[in-house]
């Protein structure tokens, strides 16, 4: 399992490779949080989880303050959801931002 990433679990022992719902859900919550603040993930990562399998994780996952989740959402074809992360103070008037 390459794809696998188990440092995304420093709070628990080693746990086993996602398979149900929840737990994708899980590892997603995890493997976006890290993402978001600029912990990539490994290629192998990003194709398992781009599988059609991980759609219903993704759906359900609901991170809407997560870049990153909002990107697995436009990769599994996936209705756009309103984006609730902060829009920091500098750029929140610039033309530009509606175009990120």
């Amino acid at each position: 399992m390459d794809w696998f990433d188990p440092t995304l679990y420093p709070d628990e022992a080693r746990p086993a490779v996602p398979v149900t719902d929840e737990q994708q859900i899980d590892f997603l919550a995890r493997l976006c949080g890290a993402w978001d603040f600029g912990i990539l993930p490994r290629p192998e990562t990003i194709r398992e989880v781009r599988r059609p399998t991980w759609r219903r994780a993704v759906e359900e996952c609901r991170m809407l303050t997560s870049v990153a989740y909002h990107l697995l959402r436009e990769w599994h074809g996936l209705p756009p959801l309103a984006f609730i992360g902060p829009v920091p103070a500098y750029v929140r008037n610039d033309p530009s931002l509606q175009y990120v």
